[in-house]
């Protein structure tokens, strides 16, 4: 490519794909997915995550990323809690079947806010208790 040729291309200011380019968007919504799904494997990323999710949440952000703020932090304390009600039910062995589930519903949700997130999207019900 030539002078030219180099001068007549713009330059992009921001480094952040377009919507819908094609390549991977690391905006917030998506770093705290990423973080829960690493939970399930590491178990403290989780926690970083919610931290973020309720620091970022207050930024001005545009509604997309709020609706997905909502959706994640209704999904790591709704899990939380679910998790504390089946290490209680751990005792009568019943809490062992809910703690695959949760996890499960953990990541199914984590997922559709990361998928919706590269698309920058909102999240069609943050308040849902489902997907």
């Amino acid at each position: 490519m030539d002078d030219q040729q180099q001068r007549s291309q713009p330059t992009r200011l921001d480094s952040r794909p377009p919507a819908n380019s094609g390549g991977f968007d690391a905006n917030r919504p998506t770093v705290v997915s990423l973080l829960y799904l690493a939970s399930l494997l590491t178990g403290i990323t989780g926690l970083v995550g919610i931290v973020l999710a309720h620091v970022w949440r207050g930024d001005g952000n545009e509604a997309w990323m709020e609706s997905h703020f909502t959706y994640l932090i209704r999904t790591f304390w709704i899990g939380f809690a679910a998790s504390i009600v089946a290490a209680l039910l751990s005792i009568v062995l019943i809490g062992f079947l809910l703690f695959p589930l949760i996890a499960i519903w953990f990541a199914v949700r984590s997922v559709m806010s990361f998928m919706k997130a590269q698309r920058r999207e909102p999240m069609p019900d943050p308040q849902t208790l489902l997907f």
